[in-house]
């Protein structure tokens, strides 16, 4: 058994310290971005506990034991560090209210989510709202402007947004990957600008959970390893028609923060060791797939999902193999 199932003290013992592993990548996030970051997660954890205190009131359970076991102050930490910061604050609390209702209280609550509901509700903003949510600001702005921009009270400074590496190179028809490095300030040196030490931060805090085996190995392995041999094979060096290398693929985006705190999530994951590595490896394949060929620059919401609904199917050839095995 997981140890985020085993009870209610162990799930609020290791929801503790999945948001402790969190602070590297969010304090990297609030480093590059400034005071965006820290206003999404204020809107995210506040719109996701009035949302688990009003659903819990219209079942006629008690408030303590659904306020207390973190897990919609971890889903909301986690969609946080996913949306752009600086979006409208109704686009934030949209993205939560829509996630936790559709994701986990539809299906009954805790324990009883069959998709991931930070992923969902990330997944549902940006098909509704693919504007704001493909646009990252090139700079943090100070505290007051930052409230001007989230709450739309004044006017947005010029050129403080951009589409991401990830975006430009999907749609990129001319320019080498070593012009696009150059000449796009969405790049850094090896991935997207700030999304390098972003995503080393993230991956920081999962080797921490591994290491605490809050979490298991086998999906942030499988997801990582199946990113990189795929981008590797699909490689073409630095000319216009690449898709990104491997260390591209691994520092872009939200693949760390996917693999160590959004596949793990163990009530819509899978939970044997053999699906989960190959729930991990379908992630990784499907988050390169639409990140290349797919309408969407990132890719990691939707294969979530995605590799949600084969969760079923995951365990029971798990199940069989072992049983072939053990024959």
């Amino acid at each position: 058994m997981s140890p985020l199932e085993a009870s209610d003290d162990r799930l609020q013992q290791a929801m503790m310290r999945v948001l402790l592993a969190t602070l590297p990548g969010l304090l990297a996030l609030f480093w590059f971005y400034g005071w965006g970051v820290l206003i999404n997660l204020i809107l995210t954890i506040t719109t996701a506990l009035l949302i688990e205190a009003g659903v819990t009131r219209l079942r006629r359970q008690p408030l303590q034991p659904t306020l207390s076991d973190g897990s919609a102050v971890v889903s909301a930490t986690l969609l946080a560090a996913a949306l752009p910061p600086y979006c409208p604050w109704w686009l934030t609390m949209t993205a939560v209210a829509s996630g936790l209702l559709f994701g986990k209280h539809l299906y009954g609550g805790t324990g009883k989510n069959p998709f991931n509901p930070a992923m969902l509700g990330f997944a549902l903003a940006i098909v509704l709202f693919p504007q704001p949510m493909t646009h990252w600001p090139t700079h943090g702005m100070n505290l007051p402007a930052a409230f001007a921009q989230v709450f739309n009270t004044g006017q947005a400074p010029d050129a403080w947004a951009q589409a991401t590496a990830l975006d430009s190179l999907r749609i990129n028809k001319s320019l080498t990957m070593d012009e696009l490095f150059e000449a796009n300030p969405a790049f850094g040196r090896f991935g997207a600008r700030g999304a390098e030490w972003i995503n080393l931060a993230f991956l920081a805090g999962g080797l921490v959970l591994l290491q605490r085996r809050v979490i298991a190995w086998q999906a942030p392995v499988g997801m990582l390893g199946s990113l990189f041999v795929v981008s590797l094979l699909c490689w073409n060096g630095s000319g216009s028609d690449s898709h990104g290398s491997p260390l591209f693929h691994l520092l872009s985006g939200a693949t760390m923060l996917g693999a160590f705190f959004i596949i793990t999530e163990p009530v819509s994951g899978a939970k044997s060791a053999l699906a989960r590595l190959l729930f991990g490896v379908g992630v990784g394949l499907l988050t390169y797939l639409i990140r290349t060929w797919g309408g969407y620059p990132d890719g990691v919401a939707f294969a979530v999902l995605l590799m949600n609904l084969c969760v079923p199917a995951l365990e029971r050839f798990a199940a069989t193999r072992q049983t072939q095995v053990q024959s």
